[in-house]
């Protein structure tokens, strides 16, 4: 079980912690407090050469913060210098911030670094939250579900799509509907056998909330995914499996436009997880879904 660590709560650890720090722990203390972005992507290889010290020594700092694992460590300074950026951003006016991180000013360069980064990091930061006792729950939900019914709204309907794509071809009956009107409707026909699952970066999508009281109410299995552990949306929820956090300044956008590479993974896991639990039979509904398009397509030219 990992540790969450919030308001910038590590790195103020490790900075308390320095002065009393043996010699070759404080090097790594220093190491990761110089360039926290950069040490929350390194290997203990990686720290450990940065710090000048070896891996043994890594792994003596980590106990001494009391932290369960470098994994944790990791994830620990993922979320301090997330934090922290997305405070520098709320500072900003709106009409300074365009997209997560890009400037006003910023060059055609910077802007492909950032982009880039802040996709690669969501990623990072989403494999490190995953619990895999819950993956597994999930994904004996999806192979026990007659019918998997997809919630979500904005641009957690891209990670949807591509579920109701992945898990149709895989031989999952799958329905998804962009109007969350209809999706709360749906959920009000739901019964013991189906499975809905609401999508939401917040977890505070009021739709996606009363779908899934209502379909929890009338005995359907509930799975949510979001990037927020404490949202009323877990309330309804019989498994969950997280994203990556997103900045409280998210006001500013509407909603995170980095967060969607989150859900994407999460959905390519459970993917994944349940084609390799039915290998012959994802094979053969993949060949034949294929063939199926094959033939649509050149009807239609």
């Amino acid at each position: 079980m990992t540790e969450t660590f919030t308001d910038g709560g590590l790195l103020q650890r490790i900075s308390a912690r320095l002065p009393y720090l043996p010699p070759s722990l404080r090097l790594v203390a220093e190491a990761v407090l110089k360039s926290p972005e950069r040490a929350q992507s390194m290997t203990i290889t990686e720290l450990a050469l940065a710090a000048g010290v070896g891996e043994s020594t890594v792994s003596r700092f980590v106990r001494e913060l009391g932290v369960d694992g470098y994994k944790s460590l990791l994830l620990g300074l993922a979320e301090a210098t997330f934090i922290s950026k997305a405070a520098t951003q709320e500072q900003s006016s709106a009409a300074d911030v365009v997209y997560e991180g890009v400037n006003r000013g910023d060059s055609p360069e910077d802007i492909v670094g950032k982009v880039e980064r802040s996709s690669i990091q969501s990623l990072r930061r989403t494999g490190q939250r995953q619990d895999i006792d819950a993956i597994q729950r999930a994904v004996d939900m999806i192979d026990a579900a007659n019918t998997l019914v997809f919630c979500c709204m904005g641009s957690s309907s891209i990670a949807a799509e591509e579920a109701v794509m992945r898990f149709t071809r895989a031989g999952k009956k799958c329905m998804l509907y962009r109007d969350t009107t209809i999706q709360v409707m749906l959920a009000t026909i739901l019964a013991p056998g189906d499975l809905l699952i609401g999508i939401s970066d917040s977890g505070q999508s009021t739709p996606i909330i009363e779908a899934l009281h209502l379909a929890q109410q009338r005995g359907a299995a509930t799975l949510a995914i979001t990037g927020s552990e404490g949202s009323p949306l877990l309330e309804h929820a019989d498994t969950a499996l997280f994203t990556a956090t997103v900045p409280s300044g998210g006001e500013l956008y509407g909603e995170s436009v980095t967060s969607k590479w989150g859900q994407l993974l999460v959905i390519d896991i459970l993917y994944a997880a349940y084609a390799t639990r039915h290998y012959d039979a994802t094979v053969k509904n993949l060949k034949e879904t294929y063939q199926s398009s094959i033939r649509q397509s050149r009807r239609s030219s």
